[in-house]
C-alpha cells in the first residue's frame, strides 16, 4: 500500500507531519487476491507516485529549495556551490583490489558529494574480496534463508550497452543486493549473447567502410575470426561498464552463448530434440531477408502499416519504391480471345505464377475451370485455372493468381492442386533464370518496368491505393520476401501446451498482468519455429548430410541427414542407417538461429549438460527481469526448452520492466540519436562530444543531421554528471508496472542532489559523534528515549517494512518513495534538524539519547538504500564506528533492515507529528504575515491527549517554531479566539493563532482570508461527496474509511478556524 497523508491540505511541506507508511505487511492474515481493476488503479497510484518524486527531482536539477530562514538559504546555498564546484581531476591513491584509503572530509574532492571519487575503488575491492559470490553452509548446501539467482539477460557483443541496459541491471541487483543482505545464498551470474544477424551484420558492415571488402572476400575462418576480435573489444566495454555501475556479478561464473560449455549444451540439444524427431528437415516458405541473405523467424519481422500509395526508402535502391497500391492486369486465356482479370500487390511476382483460382461457384468463371491462362512474358508456361473455395467471389475481380513459391497462402494453393513451384529470384534479390527477360534485374526495379511492359501489351488495367503493411525485416529494414528454402524446423505446439501449463497452474508467475497475457496470445497461436540461418557467425548446426557415391540426393530428405554431438558420432549413425553404401559426410554450412542458444541459457550457464553442484542446488533459478518485448522471442523458448531438456520450470518468476523512450516519447534508436550511453550519464558529457559519437557507428550523413539536432534539443549543454547511484535510483523509480518510461536527464541530475543530501546528512552526523563514540550494541529502545527519538525509530521501523514489502511485491517505484521519504522528509529535514538543539543544549544524558539513536537511524538508513545507491553507501558506512562485535566487512554483507515491533510507536508518531504540525504552522504564519520576530503565538488544543503532548513538548515547540517566537500560550478548547489574531488549522486536535492586530494591512488580510475560505469549502463538499458516494462506502475498506472521516474533521476544523479569522479582522477593522 502507498504513503497516505492524513493530515489537512496545510500540512508541512518538507516535512510530511501527517505522513505514515502504511503498517500492513505481508503475512499477516490471508492476503486478499486483487481483481484487475484493482491491479490497474494501484499501478496508476505508483505512477503518479512516481511522477510526483521525479518532478521533485527535476526541480531540484534546477534550482535550489527555498528556505524559511536567511541562515539555512545561505547554507543551502553555499552546499549547493560546493557540490557543483570544480575540482581537481581525481586520483585514486588506492591500489587496485585493496580496502579503499578514505580521505577526511575536507580534502577537496570530499567537501561535497563527489560521484568520481565516491565510487572510486570500492569495486574492485568488493570483487578481489568475494562479496559477490555465493555462500553456501558448512556442508556445501544452501543456506537456511535459501537461495536468491538471477542469470543476467545476456547483451549482445554488437556494442555499448544502453540505458535500456541499465534499467534492467539497477533492477536486478537492486534485488540481488537486498537479498544478499537478508542472509540467502544469492548469485547473479554474467554473460554476453553472440547475437549471431546483430554481431555478423555490424561487422560486415564496419569491414565495408574501413576496407571496402565482404566477408566472402576474406573467407570463412577469416571473417570468423574478426568477428571474435569484435566481440572481445565490446565483450570488455560491457564489462567494464557493468562493472562502473556497480553490478555485482560473480564473475568467476561468466558465460557467453559461443564458448565451450554453452556449446556443448547447444549440441545436446540439437542432437537429442533431432532424434525424438522434434526437429526436422523441411523445404518450406521462409522469411528471406535479401539484404541479409538469411532466413528470419516471424519473431523477426515487422509488420509495417501503410495507408495507401507510400514510397519507402529500401536498402540497395536510389530512389524511393513504391507500395500500398492494388495492380489489375490481365492474363489471356489459351486457344480463346478471352482474358481473365487478376490484381496484386508485388506484380513483379507474376513472373512467377503458376496458376489461377476462382470459386467453384462463381458463374462468371465455371466455362473456364480447366483451362489454361498463357504467361505473357515467360514462352511456353501455362498456368492451370483451378477451382478452390478459398476465393472469395465478391472480392476483387473473382480471381486470385497463384505464386506458389512466394506466397503462404499461394503455397497451400499450390501443393492441393499440384501447381508448379517456381522461384524466381535470387538470395540477394535479383532476377533468376526463371524470369526470361528480366533476369539479373533487381526485384523492385521489375516492379515499375513490369507494368509498362503490360500496357505494351495491352494487358495492364489500373492501379488503385490500397491499405496493406508490408514486412519489413527486423535489422536491415529490407522487404521480407517469401522464398521456398531446406531449413531445419522444431515443431513447436506439444512444447508450448506444457509452457502454458507451467504458467497456468503458478510454477511461474509473470509481472505485469499484461505481460502474461501477451505470453499466452503468443503461445497459443505458435507456429513451428525455422532454426536455421544462412551465416557464418553462429552456432554450425551439428547436422551432417550423407552424400552416396555417385548419385544425385535432395537435401531436403530428411533420412540422409545425421546429427551427431561429434562427426564420429553421425557417421557411426549414418553407416548404421546405409549399411555397405559409400559415402561422404558434409556439415550443414548454416548455423542455429541466436535464440536457441539464448533459449538454454538459465541452464546451460549453471553447468549442463554436466549435471554440476549448481545445476543441482541452485536451478531453477528464482527470478527473470526483462523487456516485456522479448516475451516469444526468449522467455518463451527458455520455458519450453526448460522443461523439455531438464523437466523443470527455469525460473519461479519473470518481471517484464518498461520499456526506455526518450524525452518526446519515442523508442530509442542510434538513427535517432538518442540512444545513451550509460557511462554518459555517470561520468558527464559535453554536446560536442555526443555529436562526435554519431560518427562512430554506421548511420547515414541524413541520420546523423537528424540524430544531430534532437541531441542538441534534449542535451544542449550535454549530459551533466550524475553518478551511478543517482542514475540507478532514478531508473528504479521510473519503473511502475505501467507504461513505458519517458527519459529526462534532469530527473538523474536531481537524483545526484539527493545523493548529496545523504552524503551531507551523513558528514553532520559523523561531526556531531563524539571522537572516542562506541555505538551501543543493538539499537533496541532504552526507555529514556525523547518524544523525536520514539518518533524516528517508529518512522525507521515501518519504512524497512514498507521497503521490504514494496521489493516483495515488486512495487519498485514505491520503494524508491518510501526510502527517498524516510531519508529526505524524516531523517534530514525533521530529525537530524531537530537533534541539533538537544546535541547542543540538552543534558548529558539526553544528548548521549540523541545521538545514540542519531547513529542508529543513520547506520539504517545507508542500509536500506544500499540496494539502491551501492557506492555513496559503502563510502558512508565505512566511515560510521561498528557496534561492539560487528564485524561485518562491508555494507554489501550487512543485515537488511526489517520490521522492529519494539520500534514501532504509533502514540508517539501522533504525538510528535503534532508537534511539527504545530511548529509548522507557527513559521507558515509567519512568513505568510512578515512577522520576523516579537511574535505572540496561541495553541488551542481539543483533546486530553493534544493538551498533554503541547503541555510536556513546549520546549520542542518553541525550539522548532524558531528565535522569532517571543511567546507562546495554550488555550483550551473552552477559551475563546484570541483577539487580534489569525488562525492556522493544524488538525482537528489542535490550531495555532498568531496576533497579529497593529502588525498587518488588515483588508488586504481579510481579502486573502476569504479566498482561503472559499477554497477551504470547495474542498470540504468534495470530502462530503467522497464519503457519501455509494461506490466509496461499498468498496473502501475500513482504514481508507477511516482516512477520508479525518480529511472532513480536519476540513471542518480549517473551515471554523478560518470563519473565525475572517471575524476578528472585520471586528479589528471595526475597533
Amino acid at each position: 500500500m502507498n504513503a497516505t497523508n492524513s493530515g489537512t491540505s496545510q500540512s508541512a511541506a518538507g516535512e510530511n507531519a501527517g505522513s505514515n507508511i502504511d503498517s500492513s505487511g505481508a503475512g499477516n492474515g490471508d492476503k486478499k487476491v486483487k481483481s484487475e481493476k484493482e491491479l490497474e488503479r494501484e499501478r496508476k497510484k505508483a505512477e503518479k507516485q512516481s511522477k510526483f518524486l521525479q518532478k521533485h527531482a527535476a526541480k531540484a536539477s534546477t534550482t535550489s529549495a527555498e528556505s524559511s530562514s536567511k541562515t539555512k538559504e545561505k547554507k543551502a546555498k553555499a552546499a549547493e556551490k560546493a557540490a557543483e564546484e570544480e575540482v581537481p581531476e581525481y586520483i585514486e591513491s588506492t591500489p587496485v583490489g585493496e580496502k579503499k584509503h578514505l580521505k577526511p572530509f575536507d580534502d577537496p574532492q570530499y567537501k561535497a558529494y563527489n560521484p568520481i571519487a565516491v565510487e572510486s575503488a570500492w569495486y574492485a575491492w568488493w570483487e578481489k574480496e568475494g562479496f559477490f559470490k555465493p555462500e553456501f553452509t558448512a556442508d556445501g548446501e544452501v543456506k537456511p534463508e535459501g537461495s536468491f539467482v538471477i542469470v543476467e539477460p545476456p547483451p549482445n557483443v554488437t556494442g555499448v550497452l544502453h540505458i535500456g541496459h541499465a534499467l534492467a541491471n539497477s533492477l536486478q541487483d537492486l534485488l540481488i543486493r537486498w537479498n544478499r543482505m537478508q542472509g540467502k545464498t544469492t548469485l547473479w551470474l554474467p554473460g554476453c549473447d553472440h547475437a549471431g544477424i546483430s554481431t555478423q551484420s555490424v561487422v560486415e558492415n564496419t569491414l565495408w567502410r574501413r576496407e571496402k571488402k565482404t566477408r566472402h572476400d576474406l573467407g570463412r575462418q577469416k571473417f570468423i575470426s574478426t568477428v571474435w576480435d569484435w566481440k572481445e573489444e565490446y565483450h570488455k566495454k560491457i564489462n567494464n561498464t557493468l562493472r562502473k555501475t556497480g553490478c555485482s556479478f560473480d564473475w568467476t561464473r561468466e558465460a557467453f552463448t559461443m564458448d565451450e560449455p554453452r556449446a556443448k549444451a547447444v549440441t545436446e540439444t540439437f542432437v537429442t530434440l533431432h532424434e525424438e524427431g522434434i526437429i526436422y528437415r523441411a523445404n518450406r516458405l521462409v522469411n528471406w531477408c535479401t539484404q541479409l541473405k538469411t532466413a528470419l523467424s516471424n519473431l523477426e519481422v515487422v509488420n509495417k502499416d501503410l495507408p495507401g500509395r507510400t514510397l519507402l526508402d529500401i536498402p540497395g535502391y536510389d530512389k524511393k519504391v513504391e507500395f500500398g497500391v492494388i495492380i489489375h492486369f490481365k492474363y489471356r486465356i489459351e486457344d480463346t480471345d478471352e482474358t481473365i482479370e487478376v490484381a496484386t500487390t508485388r506484380i513483379e511476382t507474376m513472373l512467377g505464377d503458376t496458376g489461377i483460382a476462382v470459386h467453384p461457384e462463381d458463374k462468371r468463371y465455371k466455362h473456364l475451370v480447366g483451362k489454361n491462362a498463357v504467361h505473357p512474358f515467360i514462352p511456353g508456361r501455362k498456368m492451370p485455372i483451378v477451382a478452390d473455395t478459398y476465393v472469395e467471389r465478391d472480392f476483387g475481380t473473382g480471381a486470385v493468381k497463384i505464386t506458389p513459391a512466394h506466397d503462404p497462402n499461394d503455397f497451400e494453393l499450390g501443393k492441393r492442386h499440384n501447381l508448379e513451384f517456381i522461384n524466381i529470384l535470387t538470395d540477394d534479390g535479383l532476377m533468376n533464370s526463371n524470369t526470361g527477360d528480366y533476369q539479373g534485374q533487381k526485384r523492385f526495379d521489375v516492379r515499375f518496368t513490369i507494368q509498362d511492359d503490360l500496357k505494351k501489351l495491352g494487358l495492364y488495367v489500373n492501379k488503385k491505393d490500397n491499405p496493406m503493411n508490408i514486412p519489413l525485416c527486423e535489422k536491415s529494414k529490407d522487404v521480407i520476401e517469401p522464398l521456398i528454402k531446406p531449413q531445419w524446423w522444431m515443431k513447436m505446439r506439444e512444447l508450448a501446451d506444457e509452457a502454458i501449463k507451467v504458467v497456468k497452474n503458478g510454477d511461474i508467475v509473470i509481472r505485469p498482468e499484461s505481460s502474461e497475457k501477451s505470453y499466452f496470445r503468443w503461445m497459443e497461436g505458435i507456429n513451428d519455429w525455422c532454426l536455421s540461418r544462412q551465416l557464418w557467425w553462429g552456432h554450425q548446426i551439428p547436422c551432417y548430410f550423407a552424400q552416396i557415391d555417385g548419385k544425385q540426393h535432395d537435401k531436403t530428405n530428411d533420412d540422409l541427414w545425421f546429427s551427431g554431438r561429434t562427426e564420429e558420432e553421425a557417421r557411426s549413425k549414418a553407416e548404421k542407417a546405409l549399411g555397405d553404401k559409400r559415402f561422404t559426410l558434409k556439415q550443414d554450412e548454416d548455423v542455429l538461429d541466436t535464440w536457441f542458444s539464448s533459449g538454454l541459457w538459465p541452464f546451460s550457464t549453471l553447468g549442463w549438460p554436466e549435471q554440476t553442484s549448481d545445476l543441482a542446488k541452485l536451478y531453477p533459478t528464482s527470478l527473470l527481469e526483462t523487456g516485456w518485448d522479448i516475451l516469444p522471442f526468449w522467455v518463451a523458448r527458455m520455458i519450453m526448452l526448460g522443461v523439455k531438456m531438464i523437466g523443470k520450470v527455469p525460473f519461479s518468476e519473470v518481471y517484464c520492466h518498461s520499456l526506455v523512450r526518450d524525452s518526446e516519447f519515442r523508442k530509442m534508436s542510434k538513427s535517432l540519436g538518442n540512444v545513451i550511453d550509460p557511462l554518459d550519464i555517470v561520468s558527464g558529457v559535453p554536446l560536442q562530444v555526443l555529436h562526435d559519437k554519431l560518427y562512430t557507428g554506421n548511420l547515414h550523413p541524413k541520420e546523423i543531421e537528424k540524430a544531430t539536432k534532437y541531441q542538441k534539443t534534449a542535451f544542449p549543454d550535454g549530459i551533466p554528471q550524475c553518478g551511478t547511484d543517482a542514475l540507478r535510483f532514478a531508473l528504479v523509480g521510473y519503473t511502475t508496472g505501467g507504461g513505458d518510461i519517458a527519459f529526462d536527464i534532469k530527473v538523474i541530475h536531481g537524483y545526484r542532489k539527493f545523493c548529496n543530501k545523504i552524503y551531507q546528512a551523513t558528514k553532520y552526523v559523523l561531526g556531531s559523534l563524539p571522537s572516542d563514540y562506541v555505538p551501543r550494541a543493538t539499537g533496541a529502545r532504552t526507555g529514556k528515549e525523547s518524544l523525536a527519538e520514539k518518533w524516528i525509530l517508529h518512522k525507521l521501523t515501518h519504512t524497512a517494512k514498507g521497503i521490504n514489502k514494496a521489493l516483495v511485491d515488486r512495487e519498485f517505484a514505491h520503494s524508491t518513495t518510501i526510502v527517498y521519504q524516510y531519508w529526505y522528509s524524516y531523517l534530514c529535514d525533521v530529525y537530524i534538524e531537530n537533534s541539533k538543539a538537544i546535541i547542543r543544549d540538552g543534558t548529558e544524558e539526553e544528548k548521549q539519547s540523541a545521538i545514540d539513536t542519531l547513529y542508529t537511524a543513520l547506520d539504517s538508513a545507508l542500509t536500506m538504500i544500499h540496494p539502491f545507491m551501492p557506492f555513496v553507501t559503502e563510502e558512508l558506512w565505512q566511515r560510521l564506528p561498528r557496534r561492539p562485535e560487528d564485524k561485518t566487512p562491508s555494507i554489501v554483507l550487512a543485515k537488511y533492515p526489517e520490521f522492529d515491533a519494539e520500534l514501532d510507536n504509533p502514540e508517539a508518531e501522533t504525538a510528535y507529528e503534532l508537534v511539527l504540525g504545530i511548529s509548522k504552522g507557527i513559521r507558515s504564519l509567519m512568513a505568510e504575515y512578515s512577522l520576523k520576530d516579537k511574535a505572540k503565538v496561541y495553541v488551542q488544543t481539543h483533546s486530553p491527549a493534544a493538551t498533554h503532548t503541547v503541555t510536556t513538548e513546549m520546549s520542542s515547540i518553541r525550539s522548532l517554531s524558531g528565535k522569532g517566537v517571543a511567546d507562546i500560550s495554550t488555550l483550551t478548547s473552552k477559551d475563546a479566539y484570541p483577539a487580534g489574531s489569525v488562525a492556522f488549522a493544524v488538525s482537528s486536535e489542535a490550531i495555532v493563532y498568531l496576533h497579529v492586530k497593529g502588525r498587518v494591512d488588515i483588508d488586504s488580510e481579510i481579502a486573502k482570508a476569504n479566498k482561503k475560505l472559499e477554497k477551504t469549502k470547495l474542498g470540504l463538499e468534495k470530502q462530503k461527496k467522497i464519503l457519501d458516494d455509494p461506490r466509496h462506502q461499498e468498496k473502501a475498506g475500513e482504514e481508507l474509511r477511516k482516512a477520508e472521516r479525518q480529511k472532513l474533521d480536519d476540513l471542518e476544523t480549517e473551515l471554523r478556524a478560518l470563519e473565525e479569522t475572517v471575524e476578528q479582522f472585520e471586528r479589528l477593522k471595526m475597533e
